[in-house]
């Protein structure tokens, strides 16, 4: 009973090629058409590519703090990289960590490359700024915010603020914490706050209505009538080249509001620690901070004035790189620790508390390597990758033909399937994962063309092994398949596992020929499954293979077949029971 089973399973199998290949024509269709779809239709170069700027940044261990490189901080270290990059007008610029400790900054042709090294290898700045004016982030030229007789800049309506601080009071008589109100109105006194405001942090008042207006507030009025937040270049420009003790416009990092600040009056070196943790009681997020001793007595002579000023002028923004990311009001003089609290997120908490504690970036940073290539060399490089290539596609397509003849047919329609299904995928995953192209990637899609081609001779040699034992082609196929699946899973799986660990302890371009390499050898499985054996099961019933056509490749005579063999397979085929 266990024979007549076998033959049908292998009938079966041999009855079912077109589920196989319908399924792989489905794929193939499929992201045909989202690459086209997508607007994507040829993959992203990198930058020995496309020519552009490559750097690499590797973490320092920091003195008294051994854990201090971990995924948090070298995704915060990301951000505010990514943040000063872009404020460059750089577009399609490419910045993520690779490896454990390091980050790789990829920045195309266009840009001045002296001038990112600058942005990429400074430690990012955090400053606690008094707000002495907050108003919409559009530019407008007829703002109420021009000079006045007074000299003073006059705020408009302010928008919301969503955060207030609140924490322990410096006076003895109360150690209590109050929940401010959200600054929702414009100031309305008499006195507007000037943009000269002095180094403590108290704007001063004007001396007189007839006072005038000196030059420089005179620009700083005018700059702050035309930014324009709403837009990525007005963000970049508004507080660019601003040193700590300059008066100085800034935007949100949302672009909804544009603010005048007053000189820095605590550094995001004077943050102890900041976290992001839930109020029980309350129900919300808030961002609990604290100070060191020096910055503690900074932040409780800021409160102190503050807290009798009224909005927005009771307001202190948390700047990072010029760019306003928090501005909650003042409520209490604060000293040693204090909480934000307001409309937060548990995201949006945890990303504030990463500011305030890593604002002036985690982690040291060295420039590890530092890569410029042109866009003719770029050029030239691809076209030299893209000749090996079809050098070596030629060769092995002359082997192909000139040995298997026929069953070269089938071997080349697989390389093509496998080509378009890579071509696709580099194509899709530039713009999905940030995949890019480059010169390493593109030596792994020529290795790939030997694993492909590798396995498709493993199951053309299994066949040709079968009719050596004097079996006709169409059980050959089928007996021929299981041991040539096994060796082809075994050699794709340890092709995969190098590439794998290749991916995993490098970093850089190699990475790139890895990830190719990886990508390309779980293809051939994919090809060698759904395609090349429905295939080969399809063409062994034609007359061609099947026949043994001396130009199909599978000749029993030409590949050594005794017909003796077969001859003696059937007499021996009847079991006598005495012989048994």
């Amino acid at each position: 009973m266990a024979a007549p089973k076998k033959g049908r399973g292998s009938s079966g199998g041999q009855g079912r090629p077109g589920r196989a290949l319908a399924l792989i024509l489905i794929a193939m269709v499929a992201l045909t058409g989202g690459m086209f779809l997508s607007g994507h239709t040829t993959p992203r170069l990198g930058i020995d590519l496309a020519g552009g700027t490559s750097i690499t940044l590797k973490a320092k261990s920091q003195p008294g703090k051994p854990d201090a490189i971990n995924p948090t901080n070298m995704d915060t270290a990301v951000s505010i990289i990514e943040r000063r990059v872009n404020g460059l007008g750089v577009s399609e610029a490419e910045v993520q960590t690779q490896g454990r400790d390091n980050i790789i900054v990829n920045i195309p042709k266009g840009t001045n490359s002296k001038q990112a090294r600058e942005q990429v290898g400074t430690t990012a700045q955090l400053y606690f700024r008094p707000v002495l004016t907050v108003t919409a982030g559009q530019a407008t030229p007829t703002d109420t915010a021009s000079p006045s007789a007074s000299g003073s800049v006059k705020p408009s309506a302010s928008p919301s603020d969503k955060e207030t601080a609140s924490g322990s009071k410096a006076t003895p008589s109360t150690s209590a914490t109050t929940q401010g109100r959200a600054v929702t109105g414009a100031l309305t006194k008499d006195t507007s706050p000037s943009p000269t405001a002095s180094a403590s942090g108290s704007p001063k008042a004007s001396a007189s209505p007839s006072a005038s207006v000196d030059p420089a507030t005179a620009a700083l009025q005018k700059r702050f009538a035309a930014l324009d937040c709403s837009t990525k270049a007005g963000r970049a420009k508004a507080g660019a080249n601003a040193k700590p003790t300059d008066t100085t416009i800034a935007c949100s990092s949302e672009g909804d509001a544009k603010y005048v600040l007053g000189p820095a009056e605590v550094s995001g070196t004077d943050v102890d620690s900041a976290k992001a943790t839930i109020d029980q009681q309350r129900g919300m997020w808030i961002v609990q901070m604290d100070f060191t001793d020096k910055g503690s007595k900074k932040f409780q002579q800021i409160t102190s004035k503050l807290s009798q000023q009224q909005s927005p002028m009771n307001q202190f923004a948390i700047a990072l790189d010029g760019e306003v990311v928090s501005a909650p009001q003042v409520n209490e003089t604060l000293s040693g620790s204090a909480e934000i609290s307001g409309s937060f997120t548990q995201q949006s908490a945890q990303d504030l508390a990463n500011v305030l504690s890593y604002g002036a970036l985690p982690l040291s940073f060295d420039e590890d390597t530092v890569t410029t290539v042109t866009a003719a060399l770029g050029g030239e490089q691809l076209q030299a990758g893209l000749i090996a290539g079809a050098i070596g596609l030629a060769l092995v397509v002359i082997y192909l033909v000139a040995y298997y003849r026929g069953l070269a047919f089938i071997a080349l329609l697989s390389l093509l399937v496998s080509g378009i299904l890579t071509y696709t995928l580099m194509s899709l995953l530039g713009p999905a994962i940030g995949f890019a192209l480059n010169l390493p990637a593109v030596c792994g899609a020529i290795v790939a063309i030997g694993i492909t081609a590798d396995s498709f001779i493993v199951y053309f040699e299994r066949i040709r092994d079968e009719i050596r034992e004097g079996r006709t082609l169409r059980p050959a196929v089928e007996r021929a398949w299981p041991r040539a699946r096994r060796t082809i899973l075994v050699s794709d799986f340890v092709s995969f596992l190098a590439a794998a660990v290749l991916f995993i302890v490098t970093v850089g371009k190699v990475q790139g020929f890895a990830f190719t390499l990886g990508l390309t050898t779980l293809l051939d499985v994919v090809v060698v499954f759904l395609f090349t054996k429905p295939v080969m099961t399809l063409m062994a019933r034609t007359k061609f293979f099947s026949g043994g056509h001396p130009w199909s490749g599978l000749d029993p005579k030409r590949l050594g077949a005794k017909p003796p063999l077969r001859r003696t397979r059937r007499v021996n085929a009847p079991t006598d029971p005495k012989e048994a």
